[in-house]
C-alpha cells in the first residue's frame, strides 16, 4: 500500500471521528490470548471510545491452530476481520499465505510517541520488506518452579542444569504434592509440533547463554557445535531416559502442557508473562510458583528469554480499514499499553504503572534479570519453517525411539540439516 494511500486512509478515519460524523461501528479483532486477551480488548474498547465515540471493539479468541486457519481463509475469501493480533511469526505465516496485510510502515511514521520501540522491535515487525505488524507486546518467558514443592523436598530455586536434574528426580519420586500417589513430574514440556519441541529447545538454549538453535543468520547449521549439542542432548534426554516429563509428552502441544502445569502435576515449567495472571488465581496455581532465569550450562550466564513480539496487523480487506488503522495506532498509547500490562502482563512502553500487579507480574514488568532475545530466523531465512519442520521430524523419531548414541545422532542430524538447508536456499534463489 503506497504512502499516499495509507495517509489518506488515516486522514479519513481521523476526519470521520474528530469531525463529529462518526457512526456506530464495531471493530472485530481475532487473537489467541484466551480470557486475558478478551478482558484486555474489552478494556481497550472502553478506552478507545473516549476519543472515538460510537466505536466499539469486539475480540474473538481462537485456539492457535484455528486462528491460523480462520485468518488465512477469511482474508483470502474477503471475509476478513478488521484486525488480527498474534505473535509475529504467526502473522508472518498469514502474510505469506495471503499477501494481503497492510504495510504499516507509513502508519507508524504518523505516530509521534514511539521512542520506546527499539530497532529490534521494528526489525521483527518487518517481513518481506513490509511492516506487517505494529509491535505491541514483548514476549518474556522465564523458568517457573512450584515453591511449595521446593520447600517439601528441601531445595532452592535451581540455578544450573545440575540443580534441575537433582530437583526433577525429587519432584518425580518424593510425592511433593502430598497426595500419596506417584503422579508428579519434574517438568511440564511439549513436543507434538515443530514449534512445541523446537520452542522448548530454544528456551533452554537461549536461556543458557547461547544464540541460535538450528541455523545462524549467515545460514550455518549450528546443531552439532559442542556447547549447543550438549544442551540439545540433555533436553532430549529429559523427555526420554531421564523420565522428567509425563510419558506421553511426545504428544503434548500447548493445551496438553498447560493441563499438566495447571493440574498441579509439573514441578518446573515455562512461565510466559501472559500466564501469570491466571496462574496467580486460587483456582489454578494460587501463585505457588517462583520465576527466574533458565538453567545455566557450563558456567555461562543464564537468562530469561524474550521469545517473540506480539503485534497487530490490518488485512487489506478489513471491513472498516480506516478506523482499524486508527485503533492499531491507539494500541501504542499509554492507556492502551497500561491495559495490556494489567491484563496480559506485557507491553512495549517503559512508563507504565506496576502498582496493581502481583509480585510475579512485577518481575516481568521490571525485567531486572538478564534478558536474552530470540534470533527470529523466520525473518532472516525464508525457508526456515520448512527446515524447522524437518528438524522436528528427525528429533521426534529420536524421542519415540531413543538412539544408542546421542552424540552420533546429533552429528548425523546436523549433516542432514546442512544438506536440506542448502537445497532449500538454492530453491529460493
Amino acid at each position: 500500500m503506497k504512502l499516499k494511500s495509507v495517509l489518506q486512509t488515516v486522514a479519513l478515519a481521523t476526519s470521520l471521528v474528530l469531525g463529529g460524523h462518526a457512526k456506530a461501528q464495531e471493530l472485530v479483532v481475532w487473537h489467541d490470548l484466551g480470557e486475558n486477551g478478551i478482558k484486555w480488548f474489552q478494556a481497550l474498547s472502553t478506552e478507545f471510545a473516549k476519543t472515538r465515540p460510537g466505536v466499539t471493539v469486539r475480540s474473538i479468541n481462537y485456539p492457535t491452530d484455528q486462528w491460523f486457519g480462520r485468518s488465512i481463509s477469511a482474508i483470502n475469501t474477503n471475509t476478513a476481520p478488521d484486525l488480527i493480533f498474534n505473535n509475529y511469526e504467526r502473522v508472518i505465516r498469514v502474510a505469506d499465505q495471503t499477501n494481503k496485510l497492510v504495510d504499516l510502515r507509513p502508519v507508524l511514521a504518523t505516530v509521534t510517541d514511539k521512542a520506546f520501540l527499539s530497532e529490534d522491535d521494528l526489525r521483527v515487525a518487518t517481513h518481506a520488506n513490509k511492516m506487517i505488524i505494529l509491535p505491541i507486546q514483548r514476549v518474556q518467558m522465564g523458568f517457573g518452579v512450584r515453591k511449595s514443592w521446593l520447600d517439601k523436598v528441601g531445595e532452592k530455586f535451581p540455578a544450573t542444569w545440575a540443580d534441575v536434574q537433582r530437583i526433577s528426580v525429587k519432584f518425580r519420586d518424593n510425592d511433593p504434592d502430598g497426595d500419596g500417589r506417584a503422579n508428579t513430574f519434574g517438568m511440564g514440556l511439549q513436543a507434538a509440533k515443530p514449534r512445541d519441541l523446537i520452542h522448548m529447545i530454544d528456551l533452554f538454549m537461549f536461556g543458557s547463554g547461547l544464540r541460535h538453535t538450528l541455523i545462524d543468520p549467515q545460514g550455518r547449521i549450528v546443531v552439532d557445535e559442542p556447547a549447543r549439542a550438549k544442551v540439545l542432548e540433555e533436553v532430549l534426554k529429559a523427555y526420554t531416559e531421564y523420565r522428567y516429563t509425563p510419558p506421553d509428552t511426545i504428544n503434548h502441544s500447548f493445551a496438553e502442557m498447560y493441563q499438566v502445569i495447571e493440574g498441579g502435576k509439573a514441578g518446573m515449567f515455562r512461565v510466559g508473562d501472559w500466564n501469570v495472571k491466571k496462574w496467580d488465581q486460587a483456582s489454578v496455581l494460587g501463585g505457588d510458583f517462583l520465576i527466574g532465569p533458565w538453567p545455566a550450562f557450563d558456567g555461562r550466564k543464564n537468562s530469561v528469554v524474550i521469545g517473540g513480539m506480539r503485534g497487530v496487523a490490518v488485512p487489506e480487506n478489513s471491513p472498516n480499514r480506516a478506523i482499524a488503522i486508527e485503533f492499531a495506532k491507539f494500541m501504542l498509547t499509554k492507556p492502551a499499553q497500561q491495559a495490556s500490562l494489567d491484563n496480559v502482563g506485557s507491553g512495549v512502553r517503559k512508563d507504565l504503572d506496576t502498582n496493581g500487579l502481583s509480585e510475579r507480574q512485577k518481575q516481568f514488568a521490571a525485567s531486572n534479570w538478564t534478558l536474552a532475545a530470540y534470533d527470529f530466523p523466520e525473518a532472516v531465512h525464508a525457508f526456515y519453517p520448512e527446515l524447522e519442520a524437518a528438524y522436528h521430524r528427525k528429533l521426534m523419531g529420536a524421542l519415540a525411539k531413543p538412539p544408542a548414541n546421542w552424540k552420533a545422532f546429533i552429528t548425523e542430524t546436523a549433516n542432514e540439516m546442512r544438506e536440506l538447508s542448502a537445497r532449500l536456499a538454492s530453491a529460493r534463489k
